[in-house]
């Protein structure tokens, strides 16, 4: 638009200057020539300013560049570059690079229990849907209000499918990845890669953190009483195979000992036998235990 102003400017400022330098005019005073000719030039200077500069476009790194040409949009984006563009063309930027929402959200569990919940969503944009997403949704802030409106929206209805309990502890993960999936199904459409939900904080009110924090301390005292028994009867059981092997030893060795006194008392016996002067010993072989077979002669 300032490209056409311009130009009509120039136009009309040369036509009176024209119109001032011919002799037959004597209504426009001399004077006047030297301003009209400066105000041309401005014009033109202007016109040409702004036509060269609407022609030549450079797209940083890290952009794409929509081309729309009288309400016509090019469907194919132009990358980081310098081109060279039909003056009457205009060029819409969008930033490729990864982008970072960090919301707060007031939403409810399964039981109905309201709190906050700080969350980040990281996405960026399709560079070969740009032209789509100019199109369809306008400009990056109203982008932006769009993927929130989303966002919070599939915040609130997938922490009511879990328990406040399961939200605040181990589940965050879970949570987390169903968010990521639920926004890949709503923005890939709209020309968006996401990339990352997160659940950053849950905030609880007191009371129900409370409540929450006692229950956590009682599973831990369960579970911490559930160790001890286990590691009582494992301890138990440690102690009684120990007596049955101090048991089994302790007979081992009763037996032996029991064996050898009989043998001792046995020897005994038959060496009284051997130095009686009235015991005619006669040996006839060997009897249990190896030990001589003695007879009397009356």
């Amino acid at each position: 638009m300032g490209a056409v102003i311009s130009a009509i400017a120039a136009l009309a400022s040369w036509t009176v200057f024209i119109s001032v330098k011919n002799p037959d005019n004597a209504k426009i005073p001399k004077l006047l020539r030297p301003l009209v000719f400066c105000f041309a030039l401005l014009m033109s200077a202007l016109f040409l300013q702004q036509t060269l500069g609407r022609a030549v476009v450079v797209i940083p790194a890290g952009e794409v560049g929509v081309i729309e040409t009288m309400g016509t949009v090019d469907a194919t984006p132009l990358t980081s570059g310098v081109y060279f563009l039909n003056p009457l063309s205009k060029v819409v930027t969008y930033s490729t690079r990864l982008q970072d929402i960090k919301e707060t959200v007031d939403t409810s569990s399964k039981e109905g229990l309201n709190f906050n919940i700080d969350v980040s969503l990281q996405y960026r944009l399709n560079p070969e849907k740009a032209g789509e997403v100019f199109s369809s949704l306008g400009n990056e802030e109203q982008q932006r209000e769009i993927i929130i409106s989303r966002f919070r929206s599939l915040i609130r209805e997938n922490t009511a499918k879990y328990d406040l309990s399961s939200i605040y502890g181990g589940k965050r993960a879970e949570i987390s990845l169903v968010l990521v999936q639920s926004m890949q199904e709503q923005l890939e459409p709209l020309g968006f890669v996401v990339e990352e939900a997160l659940m950053r904080n849950v905030i609880l009110p007191e009371n129900i953190q409370k409540a929450i924090q006692a229950k956590v301390e009682v599973e831990q005292s369960n579970q911490k009483k559930e160790l001890e028994l286990i590691s009582a009867k494992r301890d138990a059981e440690r102690k009684i195979i120990e007596a049955q092997g101090v048991a089994d030893s302790q007979r081992i060795v009763s037996q032996s000992l029991t064996d050898q006194i009989i043998k001792l008392k046995a020897i005994e016996a038959t060496q009284k036998l051997a130095e009686s002067p009235n015991t005619k010993v006669l040996i006839m072989g060997s009897g249990e235990g190896n030990l001589p077979i003695i007879m009397s002669d009356p």
